[in-house]
């Protein structure tokens, strides 16, 4: 079937100025993904001895807390339905106001969890912590979505993959904000005070970054898109039902597309942290680099800048080129990058910077785009619920897993991470297959289009 760019309809206008949109998007973005580096970081550094500690050797404490980092994933469709529903029912605003309390709340409360070693705790601590993880997932399942369609939503015609980077650059901000302030405690306090109190000052910490979320979201007005369904009296009952009659192959398809970007964020930021920092030949478990936490963490900072640029960047190059053209030849660098592993990180601290850089240049430029791309695969009064499914079930395939692959890939090669490069290439040729199938969605009818 074709699809035409229409005009808006009379009265549906973009009010939400420029900078607005920029803010609150971007604003909401980096406070979750704030939240949800804190917790990665964590889940590396000082979980694993501080809620598993009857753990019978440290791998099997690292894996313990990567499971747990994975429930995050487990609630995130979860999170995309329910919000996803409001969203496409009572609007993007309401909605990602609640998605931004639900996150942060959670964060702030794993902030003052006991240890597992406190009396009466012991079994407590660890659950706890995976119910505070779950309601992470559940807020950012909604999150990511509403803010995509708040950037391209009230984005001018042929602007849409552009503006979507906005919300995008929450990752790299929230990811660089996240690891200076675990630097700065690492630095600051002793050892011991960083694993009695330290970590926790973080986790609290964003309840300042919220309430500066909420203050600019509450001051946002409802997108053209949804309004327009408003005044065709088209909002859906039951949106999810909707989507899944209307678009279940798009669901399939966004799901995939979205597959090679998640295993690749989540190995350049959990598993390169863990493989870099393990020590050079351990009394347990796999051997790794052996750099100090704080330096390799500087180098992920740099990395991560690479990241943020190259997300920009990536806006341009989707409206110049198409989002499918784009993409395809970015997933087909990504194959190529994961054959790179080996000598990358055998090249000494140029080598692993290199791979860093080039990793994160990638994740960049395979990121930026899905704002836009994901979206315009749904039509308006299913958008919310479809893009955010989409982008949540690829986290499960994709993210909640690959750091607890990764540990148990590295372990089978004797502190190789050869079997590791080797995963992320075989998740690229999934996604690349995903977007051969799928057809250009730049010239889509964005505004106007309702699922019937």
């Amino acid at each position: 079937m074709s699809v035409t760019v229409t005009s808006p309809a009379p009265g549906v206008t973009a009010e939400n100025t420029r900078g607005r949109v920029v803010v609150a998007s971007m604003i909401g973005t980096s406070i979750e993904f704030y939240d949800f580096y804190v917790y990665a970081t964590a889940a590396v550094l000082v979980f694993p001895e501080l809620f598993f500690p009857n753990a019978q050797d440290p791998t099997t404490q690292l894996l313990s807390s990567f499971a747990v980092f994975g429930v995050a994933f487990v609630a995130r469709p979860l999170g995309s339905i329910l919000f996803g529903h409001f969203g496409d029912k009572v609007g993007r605003k309401t909605t990602l106001v609640a998605s931004l309390l639900t996150m942060g709340i959670a964060t702030v409360l794993i902030g003052v969890i006991p240890p597992a070693a406190t009396p009466g705790w012991s079994v407590l601590a660890p659950a706890a912590l995976v119910l505070c993880r779950f309601a992470q997932g559940l807020g950012l399942g909604g999150e990511w979505s509403g803010a995509a369609l708040l950037a391209t939503e009230n984005a001018p015609e042929g602007k849409r993959a552009i503006w979507g980077t906005f919300p995008q650059l929450g990752a790299p901000i929230g990811f660089i904000l996240a690891n200076v302030v675990f630097i700065t405690l690492s630095t600051t306090v002793s050892p011991e005070a960083f694993t009695s109190w330290g970590w926790r000052v973080p986790f609290l910490a964003s309840a300042a970054l919220v309430v500066i979320g909420l203050w600019v979201r509450l001051k946002l007005i409802e997108t053209p898109a949804f309004r327009k369904v408003q005044e065709a009296d088209a909002v859906v009952t039951v949106p999810l039902a909707r989507v899944f009659r209307t678009a279940w192959t798009k669901l399939i398809s966004g799901t995939f597309i979205m597959l090679a970007t998640y295993v690749l964020f989540y190995l350049m930021t959990t598993f390169t942290l863990t493989f870099g920092t393990a020590a050079v030949e351990p009394e347990q478990g796999p051997a790794g680099l052996g750099y100090e936490r704080v330096d390799f963490l500087w180098m992920l900072i740099i990395g991560v800048v690479f990241f943020g640029v190259f997300t920009l960047v990536s806006g341009p190059l989707a409206e110049r080129f198409g989002r499918r053209k784009h993409l395809i030849a970015v997933t087909v660098a990504i194959i190529v990058f994961g054959g790179l592993f080996v000598p990358l990180f055998a090249g000494g601290t140029v080598g692993v910077q290199a791979l860093l850089i080039l990793g994160f240049s990638l994740m960049g430029l395979t990121f930026g785009p899905m704002a836009a791309v994901l979206p315009e695969l749904f039509a308006a009064n299913v958008r919310y619920t479809g893009s955010a499914i989409a982008y949540n079930v690829s986290s499960i395939l994709g993210a909640a897993v690959a750091p607890f692959i990764a540990v148990w890939l590295w372990s089978k090669a004797d502190g190789s991470p050869v079997l590791v490069g080797l995963y992320l290439s075989a998740m690229a040729v999934i996604t690349l297959v995903a977007l051969l199938l799928e057809k250009e969605t730049r010239h889509v009818d964005y505004n106007g289009h309702i699922a019937d």
